[in-house]
């Protein structure tokens, strides 16, 4: 396939694209960057973390997304009392019969919020990580195989952190994003205000593109080019986090450990998905920069002296894309 077919392809292929932004913005005030990230979660195959105080339209943001692809959609509220089988299922005993059957649990859809996943123990969020690296659930003696598309939004309060259970690094290295959500602007919160303080605020969207049509995208961003030179540039980023001292001396005081491989897999497919989503038939280096912070922050392990002096993941991701020579 010439890179014109592909371009030709990508255009005809993307559209469903802008009409769920649009449809789901019937519903969402702002919050762009999310709804973005949410898509490209799909267009990846990959899951998401988000951090933000409630409030902030995380849940509202998942079921409009559902309603406008004609997906499944589930929410898990995680508590310290939830068991693996509330998530997954379990084997379930007919003394008619007599013998177990399979009861599949609310897992089995195709978008899951998993609100507040720092709140479960490790049990549960074992069961939820092997899920959604595996993309099945053993039951007794056989496994079931999830939906398609299958996508994990979890979420995490920032600030209040009594009585949780913090996600070990190896697990967070699972998720394909960690997205940062903020406040609204002073507009949008007016804007919020007129649509929803009202006795019927609108929450539906519409059926507007299906889960075929995201699984034909995802063949499509696979075939995205990515030349050889942003390929080293994405290794020489991933390898910043590792040897700091090599672009910035100082990173080497602040860095416990950088990003592993998956970082390495993870940037560059985003990186393509990024492309795909701006009609580009090619990756380019702004594509790997704007997708670096949502790919590394939560791949970036902070020193003690790091976190005394208040320095983030975020400024040191900031600083290694200063310092790293652009192709």
């Amino acid at each position: 396939m010439t890179t014109e077919q592909l371009q030709e392809q990508i255009y005809e292929s993307s559209g469903w694209i802008h009409a769920v932004k649009e449809e789901m913005g019937k519903v969402l005030v702002g919050q762009d960057d999310l709804v973005d990230r949410l898509l490209l979660g799909l267009l990846c195959n990959g899951h998401i973390l988000l951090e933000g105080v409630p409030g902030l339209a995380k849940t509202l943001a998942v079921k409009a997304l559902s309603g406008s692809l004609s997906a499944t959609f589930a929410r898990f509220q995680f508590t310290p009392d939830l068991l693996p089988a509330d998530l997954v299922g379990t084997m379930i005993y007919h003394p008619q019969e007599m013998k177990f059957a399979p009861k599949l649990g609310p897992i089995f859809n195709n978008l899951i919020l998993a609100d507040e996943i720092n709140r479960a123990p490790a049990k549960v969020q074992s069961a939820l990580l092997e899920a959604m690296q595996e993309r099945q659930v053993t039951l007794g003696d056989r496994s079931y195989p999830l939906p398609k598309p299958f996508l994990v939004l979890a979420t995490q309060n920032p600030i209040d952190q009594e009585g949780t259970y913090q996600l070990p690094e190896a697990q967070l290295d699972r998720f394909l994003l960690k997205v940062n959500v903020n406040y609204p602007s002073k507009d949008e919160e007016l804007e919020i205000l007129n649509r929803m303080a009202t006795s019927a605020p609108i929450y539906e969207t519409q059926h507007v593109a299906t889960p075929e049509q995201v699984s034909a995208s995802r063949d499509l961003v696979n075939s995205v080019y990515i030349d050889d030179s942003i390929r080293k540039y994405i290794v020489e980023l991933i390898d910043a986090t590792r040897n700091p001292v090599r672009v910035d001396a100082p990173l080497k005081s602040w860095i416990r450990a950088g990003a592993s491989p998956r970082g390495t897999i993870n940037l560059a497919l985003a990186a393509r998905a990024r492309a795909f989503m701006n009609g580009r038939a090619f990756v380019t280096p702004q594509d790997v920069k704007d997708m670096a912070m949502d790919v590394l922050r939560h791949r970036i392990l902070l020193t003690y002296e790091a976190e005394a002096e208040g320095i983030t993941t975020d400024a040191i991701i900031a600083r290694i894309l200063s310092k790293v020579v652009v192709p």
